[in-house]
């Protein structure tokens, strides 16, 4: 009994968390679009782009838009990925549009550079945050994984950027070359928040480690830095014609961005002729990544 009282608690505790971050995420999204970008007649990528570009050629509200278009995606994320990812994202993007609607933002600044980075800043930061309460609120991520899926060619991001080059090109034609420019200032910044958001300070980077003092190195990082480490059998063979060959360790970690710079330090000062390979990790589960330290 106290192991399930436990497990509603927690299921609570993350449906509440989930809740928080997804209407933080609508709260700032909409002070990006209200805030800075529809005074300026910029516009963001992606179907929030698309409403906002639709905005200022045709008038139409931006809320009534942004909810109509975000439909098609919806039903199809629900058929495709589930009824509780569908479900979470209706509620945000409606929750989006009635925020776009009803809350009264300020317009902040009528500096234009100020409105395109920031307005991008809140936006990123928004998507952000709904994407780590498990919704989206923006249809164009759904259609990009799932066109990414039927090609062996596209990825996500080959998509969404060829979706997003449309966009801007159409904003050239009905909003002119200054704030299409601007739009695309917007878009990268959105989407630098979007990254820092979602994978956060501690980004996770693979070291994979060949060298002669192989036992030293191990040591360090798990006694010194506390990191579990993983060691392969491997051989490494080098000469002009392969001829010679060594047996050899290779160690392999798992540590964030912010400690990749000490780790080097450390195995500089063991072997500084040690072969050290990263690699960008895009998510990871199970495992121990980091021990507490005993003292």
């Amino acid at each position: 009994m106290p192991q399930q009282k436990q497990k509603k608690q927690n299921i609570y505790l993350r449906r509440f968390k989930d809740a928080f971050l997804i209407a933080a995420g609508i709260i700032s999204a909409g002070f990006g679009i209200n805030g800075f970008l529809l005074s300026s007649h910029f516009i963001d990528g992606g179907i929030t782009g698309i409403s906002m570009l639709l905005t200022d050629i045709f008038g139409f509200p931006i809320s009534i838009l942004l909810a109509l278009l975000n439909v098609p995606f919806i039903i199809l994320a629900y058929k495709t990925i589930g009824l509780k990812f569908a479900v979470k994202t209706s509620l945000a993007i409606l929750g989006l549009a009635l925020c776009l609607a009803f809350f009264p933002y300020p317009d902040v600044t009528p500096d234009k550079l100020l409105t395109a980075i920031f307005g991008g800043f809140f936006i990123g930061t928004g998507i952000g945050l709904a994407m780590r309460g498990g919704a989206v609120l923006d249809g164009t991520e759904i259609a990009a994984v799932l066109l990414s899926r039927s090609s062996a060619i596209l990825k996500v991001s080959d998509v969404i950027l060829l979706l997003n080059v449309l966009i801007f090109t159409a904003a050239v034609f009905f909003l002119g070359v200054e704030p299409a420019l601007y739009s695309i200032v917007t878009y990268f910044a959105a989407s630098k928040m979007i990254d820092y958001v979602v994978n956060g300070i501690e980004e996770y980077t693979a070291i994979t480690i060949i060298s002669d003092h192989n036992d030293e190195i191990k040591d360090m990082i798990t006694n010194r830095l506390h990191h579990g480490i993983t060691v392969y059998t491997g051989t490494t063979g080098y000469g002009r014609h392969g001829a010679k060959s060594l047996d050899k360790d290779i160690l392999y970690t798992v540590i964030t961005r912010l400690e990749v710079g000490s780790l080097q330090t450390e195995i500089n000062k063991i072997d500084p002729d040690a072969v050290v390979i990263q690699q960008s990790v895009n998510g990871i589960k199970g495992g121990i990544i980091k021990k507490r330290a005993l003292h």
